[in-house]
């Protein structure tokens, strides 16, 4: 791995706020609040590379909102997701779709020029094999990215936030009591507690064959990067941690 740069253009402080105050109707309206967060992360993706005639693989897409906004500008998208329940809870148009783990993707080596993923690493027991699968499949020179949810932010345990800081099991069982019905996301099982801290050491430690070409709050305005770098406020406040990286070329020129 390598250092970052500053990336060209940030979120500005009315988009930011447009997003978080979207956020509210993730479960009463999930078409309003994820179409807006996939024209946004599109936006933040074509800032580090273009989609026009690019071979796209979206990792853990669900239903595949940031697919189709990729598809619909220019890119050639494929939207991978485990579940197929989860594909097809919201009709989208896709061309592509495969059933596959993003732990265990059944993808040919260097095959894609971007590989992304929007809110799944934090779903996901073992993290560092997913993002180990998105480097294997993208081509030297491609990018990849991801954001996910910190686990001690405000928004940490999705539905059974805040209640999360009190412990995960506590604040699903907190959720199950108040609601009548267990939560979607549970914690030990289909929500886990990854940090800004765990995160960075597992680049440190098991990821190789990429440049961070940077790493941001997904949320917060350009003038609160500084967050990222302090221990315990990045914990608290970051929300969602965005990561950009490029695939080294490995290949020995003659």
């Amino acid at each position: 791995m390598a250092g970052s740069r500053r990336r060209r253009s940030l979120p500005s402080m009315s988009s930011s706020l447009a997003l978080l105050s979207a956020l509210r109707y993730e479960q009463s309206d999930p078409d309003r609040f994820y179409r807006l967060l996939a024209q946004d992360t599109a936006d933040i993706i074509q800032l580090y590379t273009s989609y026009d005639g690019k071979l796209v693989l979206e990792v853990g897409s669900g239903p595949g909102d940031l697919s189709e906004e990729i598809r619909g500008r220019g890119g050639k998208v494929v939207a991978a997701d485990r579940s197929w329940e989860e594909i097809h809870c919201r009709q989208r148009s896709l061309e592509s779709v495969a059933i596959a783990d993003g732990c265990l993707l059944p993808i040919c080596d260097n095959t894609f020029d971007l590989v992304c993923s929007s809110n799944v690493l934090e779903h996901v027991p073992t993290p560092s094999s997913m993002v180990s699968e998105m480097i294997r499949v993208t081509r030297p020179g491609g990018i990849i990215y991801f954001n996910y949810t910190t686990w001690l932010s405000p928004f940490g345990g999705h539905e059974t936030s805040p209640w999360h800081f009190f412990g995960g099991k506590w604040a699903a069982e907190h959720y199950t009591r108040k609601n009548g019905h267990p939560p979607k996301n549970f914690y030990g099982e289909s929500l886990f507690p990854m940090g800004v801290r765990t995160f960075k050491r597992m680049l440190a430690r098991e990821i190789d064959g990429v440049v961070i070409v940077d790493m941001f709050s997904r949320y917060l305005p350009r003038w609160l990067d500084i967050v990222v770098n302090v221990p315990l406020l990045s914990e608290l406040l970051m929300l969602n941690l965005a990561v950009v990286m490029r695939k080294e070329d490995t290949e020995i020129s003659p």
